[in-house]
């Protein structure tokens, strides 16, 4: 159960910090200093990387999410509510990612190698939107983790 718990805290904190940092540095020093084709070549490879550690997060916090939902509680019948709404809103989460890295991401990859920076800016703002959205749910899911743990 302790590496269950280890595992999930650390891999949330790698995806959430991880947009938290892209969101608030990453992007408004980009926009101050890169001209839109740099800047989108930029976010290009910043996501190519990142994004593989969010498949690895997603991948890691379910496992050890249901890990530690069966072996304590038997499941969800048995789970106090701040679990249940953890596991909405990551679920929730999972789903924007999905959507961002299938839709938006790949669309930015096209307009970058076909030199469209118009269509690749677009596909960026898209991105910045779900990822602001994606990293308030975040934030209020650990919120709800540290301070739902002491209502049982």
């Amino acid at each position: 159960m302790k590496i269950a718990l280890t595992l999930h805290v650390l891999f949330v904190v790698i995806w959430v910090g991880g947009m938290f940092f892209a969101y608030m540095a990453l992007r408004p020093a980009a926009a101050a200093v890169l001209e839109p084709p740099y800047r989108l070549h930029l976010w290009k490879t910043v996501f190519s990387k990142f994004f593989l550690w969010v498949w690895i997060s997603i991948a890691t916090i379910l496992v050890s999410g249901y890990w530690m939902l069966l072996v304590p509680f038997g499941g969800f019948s048995n789970a106090p509510v701040f679990i249940h709404i953890m596991h909405s809103l990551g679920i929730i989460m999972v789903l924007i990612y999905l959507h961002v890295f299938f839709a938006p991401y790949k669309r930015l990859c096209n307009a970058v190698n076909n030199k469209d920076w118009h269509a690749g800016s677009k596909a960026l703002n898209q991105i910045r939107i779900l990822v602001a959205i994606n990293t308030s749910i975040g934030l209020v899911t650990i919120i709800v983790a540290t301070y739902g743990k002491f209502m049982i």
